[in-house]
């Protein structure tokens, strides 16, 4: 979940990064009373997300500054739509327009990989999720679109549940002491609401780790046929999911295994943003109709 706290830090330290003494072009381009009126638009077809990032850029910067008639985060979109409205100085809203543009962009870019992934399995049982594999500080914003685009949330960090990959293995098996007891004993240590994930990539020690108690089996880099032979053995017994190397082209083959979750690193780590624009246009007349004069430094 996306909270207040996390936009607005994210959002101010982007506009210090951007104008760390301000915009000097349109400071010293338009008067303070200079009005601008803007339309976010799409170039492109797409999926929304990060509306209220879009208007905590303006808003931080200028309390002023209105951004009305925003679609809902989710809201799928054609080329020309109208996304949002924004009105206020012209100072502040060339200001704010590069970072504001720059969340929304990714996110909504996010979104839109995430909603071909959820169409391409539709008709399925199959969940898609994202993974950690996101943009340093950025993480609680690509998890925020990957939900717009109908997607779910893997776990959040490494504080949120256990997760134990094939290199945690290793060192168990190296150590002499059997999966199935280092899994026993790890449960023996967590909370009982703690959720564990154990990861394998051989059909042999699925058992070995149902023993073990695990919550969720990911089966990485399976075969389709070791993935419908997987998903046998599981028998209900844990969640059955898939992980490694899926694509657009693959997702649907790999749902139909009957896995539960297919979780999808392309989600954040190759989206493109989106094409949106800012179309904005500058009036002559500030907001209670009073002339605007050029300025002149």
């Amino acid at each position: 979940m996306l909270t207040r706290f996390e936009i607005e830090s994210a959002v101010r330290a982007a506009l210090v990064e951007d104008a760390p003494w301000g915009d000097l072009t349109s400071t010293a381009l338009f008067g303070p009373t200079a009005r601008a009126e803007a339309l976010l638009v799409s170039r492109e077809h797409g999926t929304f997300s990060g509306g209220e990032v879009f208007r905590a850029a303006f808003e931080l910067l200028d309390r002023d500054v209105r951004v009305t008639d925003l679609v809902p985060d989710g809201t799928r979109f054609a080329p020309g739509d109208e996304l949002a409205r924004v009105a206020g100085s012209a100072r502040s809203v060339l200001q704010s327009e590069r970072v504001a543009l720059n969340f929304v962009q990714r996110m909504s870019g996010t979104a839109t990989l995430t909603s071909r992934f959820v169409d391409a399995v539709r008709g399925t049982s199959t969940r898609i999720a994202d993974t950690r594999k996101t943009t340093p500080g950025l993480r609680a914003f690509e998890k925020h679109a990957v939900v717009s685009g109908g997607g779910h949330n893997h776990r959040y960090s490494l504080s949120d549940a256990v997760m134990v990959k094939d290199n945690h293995l290793a060192v168990v098996t190296n150590g002499g002491e059997s999966v199935s007891g280092a899994l026993r004993a790890l449960r023996a240590r967590l909370p009982h609401t703690t959720h564990v994930e154990v990861e394998v990539d051989r059909l042999d020690q699925i058992e070995e780790v149902l023993a073990g108690g695990a919550d969720t089996v990911m089966l990485d880099n399976f075969t389709l046929d070791d993935l419908r032979r997987g998903v046998s053995l599981i028998d209900g017994r844990a969640v059955a999911e898939a992980s490694g190397t899926v694509s657009l082209e693959t997702v649907r083959a790999i749902a139909e295994t009957g896995v539960d979750v297919v979780s999808v690193g392309a989600l954040t780590h190759s989206a493109r943003a989106l094409d949106l624009g800012l179309d904005v246009r500058i009036s002559p007349h500030d907001a209670l109709g009073e002339a605007v004069e050029t300025w002149t430094p």
